[in-house]
């Protein structure tokens, strides 16, 4: 608390991480290129790295918690997630009244330093509160390019304004090209939009290219309507690639199906979402813990499990693996393990051991 500055400079800030949170940090980078060491060995290396960042709330009643944009108290940890791979690269815990689109370059670079040496190819998605002008400066920066990864290419959700609002409705019935329908019979339509930003967050450095936008419309069938009454949305990304709307649009929305499982799995499935201290910097050792157990987690099930066993759950997964009833015996000299388990379980427990060659006192050659 001696670390904050007085509310009335400054309403929302984001502490400096201690020694031994940085040190956490380092390790769960170092899980990252560990368990990708393992993975090259298992011959199913992973060269394309998307990092999928979003911010979680996990609610809480102590003292110490301040509010959120939902209107309750608690926390806001910023996560950055390796898409491919299934691993958390990176974690800013902050309090509940930062905005997500406070500082977010600081979680993304520890995330692409994270990142091993053999990714070849990288990109970046995020939603509106990672529409940040100095996060997508260093995302488009010509020096990411001098990296060992190479160009970032990002996509990232438009914080939609008045000015821009006022662009996407000047878009004609012609322009819109549709992609998709949802379920209800809503076209999903795409349109380059001809925009420049005016906002704050959003502008760019005098003699800099502008970025592109991308806009998205639903559009209801006759006869039905939205919740506001009318019978169109707009939304828009903000990129640096290329590509085709009906690509990147569906591209872009795939982080839902990768950044909130994570959220989801953090939270209620390692007890990330159960903070035990009144004290920032225990809550963030706590839960970047927490983000250790995931990656290793998210190791085992995708090297040792049946593809059927890897997309399941943490409650699944403790019954495949970890509760597993056993005897330790020792019988001239030799330790025996004696489990009381399906033939399955334990074909799946010696995969482990053979993935994972963790050497001991006993394995260890002098």
């Amino acid at each position: 608390a001696l670390l904050r500055p007085p509310r009335a400079e400054q309403k929302s800030f984001i502490l400096t991480p201690s020694k031994p949170l940085a040190g956490l940090q380092n390790v769960l980078s170092g899980s990252v290129r560990a368990i990708s060491g393992v993975m090259d060995r298992q011959g199913c290396p992973q060269t394309i790295a998307t990092v999928d960042q979003d911010a979680m709330i996990i609610e809480s009643h102590k003292a110490a918690a301040y509010s959120h944009y939902e209107g309750g108290r608690g926390y806001q940890p910023m996560v950055a997630v390796w898409a491919e791979a299934n691993l958390v690269l990176a974690a800013e815990f902050r309090d509940g009244n930062v905005p997500a689109r406070q500082e977010p370059l600081t979680c993304a670079k520890m995330a692409f330093e994270a990142l091993p040496e053999t990714v070849t190819e990288r990109y970046f998605r995020g939603d509106s509160g990672c529409h940040e002008r100095g996060l997508l400066q260093w995302l488009n920066s010509g020096e990411r390019e001098k990296e060992a990864g190479g160009r970032i290419g990002f996509c990232v959700s438009a914080s939609v304004g008045k000015t821009l609002a006022a662009e996407l409705a000047k878009i004609g019935d012609a322009e819109w090209k549709t992609f998709g329908h949802d379920p209800d019979g809503t076209l999903r339509q795409w349109a380059d939009v001809d925009y420049l930003p005016s906002e704050p967050y959003e502008s760019k450095v005098e003699g800099e290219k502008p970025f592109r936008y991308v806009g998205l419309r639903l559009l209801k069938p006759q006869g039905l309507l939205f919740a506001d009454g009318s019978d169109r949305m707009h939304f828009a990304v903000i990129t640096n690639l290329d590509w085709s709307g009906d690509r990147l649009l569906p591209w872009h929305r795939e982080k839902a199906g990768t950044i909130e499982h994570v959220h989801d799995e953090i939270k209620n499935g390692f007890g990330g979402g159960h903070l035990p201290s009144q004290r920032v910097a225990v809550n963030a050792a706590w839960f970047t813990i927490a983000l250790l157990s995931y990656n290793i987690a998210s190791a085992i099930k995708d090297l040792c499990f049946e593809v059927a066993d890897r997309t399941v759950r943490v409650k699944r997964y403790r019954l495949l693996i970890v509760h597993l009833a056993g005897r330790m015996s020792r019988f001239q000299n030799k330790l025996r393990l004696r489990l009381r388990a399906p033939d399955e379980a334990i074909k799946r427990m010696v995969k482990v051991w053979e993935v994972f060659d963790l050497p001991t006192q006993a394995t260890a050659t002098s």
